[in-house]
């Protein structure tokens, strides 16, 4: 029960972040029982997210008037179309497979990372024996570790989209949809990947319609059976596109804060729009530009 309780309180974590940044009012996580709640309000209107944790799992629960606007946006941004039962989508891992995940999407600083990795067998064992699992569970400096162990495995072959800013920008005001923009990224990883190393399946984490991807993949893609599941870190491959992922991105705010001589934030919180306006008053709209992801409610607040 201790790992599913901590796996609660990473997930509500996260999702503090991500409705943080699009503008929503958000409490602080409480323990209640079996669960983590948090109170999302806008305006008047209130609905509460709720991570339970047990011997069998986690599962989310989002309580609240289903015919609120409120609800139908935290459900999307929550887990893209629908609300999941987190135990019950399981396949069976494939001996080989390429896995893909990415990091970023709730920072309001910084770039979208997704990452792509293939595994066999072998390869898998040797992920499995440096440490590689759930990047969640991880802290920055064991990410920078095993990610770098990760890069000395022989034929294990993978590969990252990183979407800075400003291009991040681009992509966000023609696609107007961040599950897209995910999809597309989801994808050319896939294709860049199968340009070196044939596999009949891959797996990515859940973040709304299969078709996101499916949509975007070329031609070697479009032979590719796609499994898209929540708590998709559980598959070794997935775990370490998490951890090639996120390790990008913490690159980027250790570089871009020593560029700016001022620690840049990650995620959500009075800091970040704090660290923003000063980034603004110092440097001008132009330069945060570069730093943010504009579409976010953030950038209206400062």
């Amino acid at each position: 029960m201790p790992d599913f309780k901590q796996k609660a309180l990473a997930l509500i974590n996260d999702y503090a972040g991500q409705l943080n940044n699009a503008g929503f009012t958000v409490s602080d996580p409480v323990q209640s029982g079996y669960s983590y709640q948090l109170n999302i309000n806008e305006g008047k209107d209130r609905v509460i997210l709720l991570v339970y944790f047990s011997r069998k799992g986690n599962k989310v629960l989002l309580q609240g008037n289903k015919e609120l606007e409120l609800y139908k946006n935290v459900s999307d941004i929550i887990l893209g179309e629908r609300l999941f039962d987190l135990t019950n989508e399981k396949i069976n891992e494939p001996e080989i497979y390429i896995g893909t995940d990415e990091s970023g999407k709730g920072d309001y600083f910084g770039p979208l990372v997704v990452a792509a990795v293939y595994i066999d067998p072998v390869i898998r064992k040797e992920l499995i024996k440096i440490g590689v699992k759930d990047s969640k569970e991880l802290s920055d400096n064991m990410i920078t570790g095993i990610a770098g162990k990760i890069r000395l495995i022989k034929r294990c072959v993978f590969n990252r989209i990183i979407i800075n800013p400003e291009k991040y920008n681009l992509l966000y005001e023609k696609m107007q949809n961040v599950n897209r923009l995910l999809g597309w990224a989801h994808a050319k990883a896939l294709e860049n990947i199968l340009d070196e190393k044939f596999a009949p399946e891959a797996i990515s984490d859940k973040f709304g319609d299969e078709k996101f991807i499916t949509t975007s993949l070329q031609s070697k893609g479009k032979n590719l059976r796609l499994h898209q599941v929540t708590k998709a870190e559980r598959y070794i491959a997935v775990a370490a596109a998490s951890i090639i992922a996120r390790d990008a991105v913490n690159r980027w705010f250790i570089r871009m804060s020593s560029e700016m001589k001022m620690k840049i934030p990650k995620g959500a919180s009075k800091a970040v729009e704090e660290a923003a306006a000063k980034i603004k008053k110092e440097f001008g709209e132009e330069k945060l530009k570069e730093l943010v992801k504009l579409h976010f409610k953030t950038t209206k607040r400062i």
